[in-house]
């Protein structure tokens, strides 16, 4: 690839993106736009857009993770298989909620399309999702305040001690 392709590409790139694997049960927002034509203007289009939601679970992630990166979700409805393919850095998709994980022993899971009932279950593991805050965590000064306090009491009560100390060799050696 040229360099300008490589740096475009990279541009185009989502960043914060969780890390994507088959198994995972998403929710996938995506931007969708509709044509409605305006009362009393037929000849103009206004451009409506809304955000279409797609639930289901990863059944592959194919071409890296690249530009060119895509993941196959499906869903059941009323015993009907839905699979859509979604590129995961289209500008259309406005985000990727992971909200579960299951654990699998295939990086394609084809063989769900074919099975049924319990057959078709995957054993859910425990996903904790890490979420980087938004805003720097501020640490609050008292804390260091009241060490500080604490410190110079520890002192006090050492030079009380030494004193105490020599109070008593003093009293010993009479």
């Amino acid at each position: 690839m040229t360099t300008k392709l490589k740096i475009f590409n990279k541009s185009q790139l989502k960043e914060g993106l969780l890390d994507i694997r088959p198994g995972d049960t998403v929710r996938v927002f995506q931007k969708a736009v509709a044509k409605a034509p305006e009362k009393g203007k037929p000849t103009e289009n206004k451009k409506k857009q809304k955000v279409q939601t797609f639930e289901g679970l990863v059944i592959a992630r194919k071409h890296g993770k690249g530009i060119s990166a895509t993941i196959t979700v499906r869903k059941m409805i009323s015993e009907i298989g839905v699979e859509r393919i979604f590129p995961v850095h289209s500008p259309a998709i406005e985000k990727i909620e992971i909200l579960s994980r299951a654990k699998v022993k295939r990086s394609k899971l084809y063989y769900l399309r074919e099975v049924k009932g319990k057959k078709a279950r995957l054993k859910k593991k425990e996903f904790v999702q890490a979420v980087a805050p938004k805003e720097p965590v501020v640490v609050e000064e008292e804390p260091t305040e009241i060490i500080a306090e604490e410190s110079e009491n520890i002192g006090k009560a050492e030079e009380n001690k030494e004193a105490e100390k020599g109070q008593k060799e003093s009293n010993s050696e009479e």
